[in-house]
């Protein structure tokens, strides 16, 4: 494969830059809990039913989490005063959840048992939640090995082809989820439905109604999984699935695809912050422990940089994608995830009509995957100059796709004529999966046979963005990172440290807060 002959000490700069950037970021971090990662934590022992009040499906774990939140006990950790619970009552946890959740049982008014006690039990609830993904992990990759998976852990032997489903109903969802592998696809995320980020509570049940696309929830996971385990061993070949996990419910989302034997989610440390307004604090600590789950289950995650060209110019602001995968590196490491399961994003959003565009969008895809190459990086297609007209829209795909498998991207969400029109119907998909297969054949070992020029145009501009990248880089941690995001450090958006949707949801951890998964994961 063909690479570009970068400046690697400036690279080792920029990660350096990046760690220094995440240090106060991380003592924020494990100084502070969320009603998010503590109802994660319920989810993961097996918490994940639902009240029915007033003909709506109430989440257990968010009755419990917020009448500690309102009593102010949420910084000794959820998971304190529920092994109490069942301490002080013999009680099994789910029965415990249950009467907890009707509030025909007051976790607070309980004597506490020794704390000696409660931590040994809750170690012990902990190690067998944890075993529980770990075997969900273990089934998932068998099946890879059983019918014979083309791509290895990292998607390597790509791209894969990977489309999207978002009719809102997780029923139809399958059908065409079903036809899409049939047509070639290796790789299937159902969108969430509209906002749903910024719902704080995971909706319960399979949903059938949605908007721009399908509700995310356990029952929605488990049926698509189910449906494409079942198309995996037809076809003989695994398809992958994936969902959103971002918003307000981050770790419990994290939680939920881990059981459900997910391969992909989408997860970035300040999407949330940039696209949604959600809170910086919330966002980042609800970051890491989400990764840490995602971590265990190796996953593989999609960050969200391809966004930034959607707000701001794709020609000038690459640097911003750059600096932000250098930050998300950092921050999935401190997590404890390997570099083999961050799916770092970019996207082919410059302007066509710029002269020499072609070239220019080479040279940032291969930098991408130049600089980072045992990640397996997931390039998105053109959207922000998409319009009706469908054929132009189509050649802009075909030309997506003969950039990704130039430069060896990893995973290719290949897009559709219909774009800038509607949500992708069964014929849309099909085209653009036989876009995708004739380039991705034709041109598979094209990257192998050719050379960079050696001062080229394509070099030079990828020098220029990883030479703009290390001047991004010095300035944010000059200032902080949640001061540079004040002041539009990335997508041209600006945000505070004390706004957003959320702050209510931060605690402070006191000396005594228990979390075993902490240690565990």
């Amino acid at each position: 494969m063909a690479h570009l002959a970068l400046n690697q000490e400036v690279i080792r700069r920029c990660r350096e830059l990046a760690d220094r950037i995440s240090r106060p970021v991380e003592e924020m971090i494990g100084s502070h809990t969320t009603v998010a990662i503590e109802r994660a934590t319920l989810r993961l022992l097996g918490v994940n039913g639902a009240l029915r009040q007033g003909g709506q499906l109430f989440p257990q774990v968010n009755l419990i989490v917020e009448e500690l939140r309102k009593a102010g006990a949420l910084e000794r950790g959820a998971l304190f005063w529920v092994v109490n619970g069942m301490l002080r009552k013999k009680m099994p946890l789910l029965e415990l959840a249950e009467q907890a959740a009707g509030r025909k049982l007051d976790l607070l008014k309980l004597p506490l048992a020794p704390e000696a006690e409660i931590r040994a039990r809750a170690l012990e609830l902990c190690q067998a939640a944890r075993d529980r993904l770990v075997a969900q992990r273990e089934a998932r990759d068998g099946l890879r090995a059983e019918v014979k998976d083309p791509f290895d852990a990292e998607g390597r032997n790509g791209p894969l082809l990977y489309v999207i489903v978002a009719t809102g109903n997780i029923h139809e969802d399958v059908s065409q989820a079903r036809a899409a592998a049939q047509a070639g696809a290796d790789a299937i995320a159902v969108i969430r439905s509209t906002a749903q980020s910024l719902l704080d509570y995971v909706p319960h049940g399979a949903t059938t109604e949605g908007f721009g696309g399908t509700y995310a929830t356990q029952e929605n996971f488990r049926i698509m999984r189910a449906a494409l385990d079942e198309e995996s061993r037809r076809l003989g070949r695994y398809i992958r699935l994936t969902n959103y996990c971002s918003g307000l419910c981050m770790p419990e989302i994290a939680a939920l695809g881990a059981m459900e034997r997910l391969d992909f989610l989408l997860n970035d440390a300040m999407y949330g912050i940039l696209f949604r307004d959600i809170n910086m604090k919330r966002t980042l600590i609800d970051q890491h422990f989400s990764r840490r789950i995602i971590a265990l289950s190796r996953i593989v995650i999609h960050t969200g940089e391809d966004n930034y060209l959607t707000t701001a110019d794709a020609i000038q602001n690459g640097h911003q994608v750059l600096a932000s995968q250098f930050i998300n590196e950092r921050f999935a490491l401190n997590a404890r995830m390997t570099e083999n399961l961050m799916g770092l994003g970019h996207a082919q959003e410059m302007d066509p009509e710029h002269p020499d565009v072609f070239l220019l969008e080479i040279a940032r895809a291969q930098m991408t995957r130049d600089i980072f190459p045992r990640s397996p990086i997931k390039f998105m297609p053109p959207t922000r100059f998409k319009s009706g007209d469908i054929f132009y829209s189509h050649l802009m795909d075909a030309m997506f796709n003969f950039v990704g498998v130039l430069t060896g991207q990893t995973i290719q969400l290949l897009g559709m004529a219909t774009e800038a029109m509607h949500t992708p119907l069964l014929q849309d998909r099909w085209m653009s999966i036989k876009n995708a297969r004739y380039i991705f054949n034709g041109a598979r070992h094209l990257g192998d046979d050719i050379e960079f020029k050696r001062g080229g145009t394509i070099e030079k501009w990828a020098d220029k963005v990883l030479q703009d990248t290390l001047r991004h880089l010095e300035m944010i941690e000059g200032k902080g990172l949640p001061r540079a995001i004040e002041e539009r450090a990335f997508a041209e958006v600006s945000r505070t440290e004390g706004g957003g949707k959320g702050f209510d949801g931060v605690a402070r951890r006191h000396p005594a807060y228990l979390n075993p998964f902490f240690d565990l994961l």
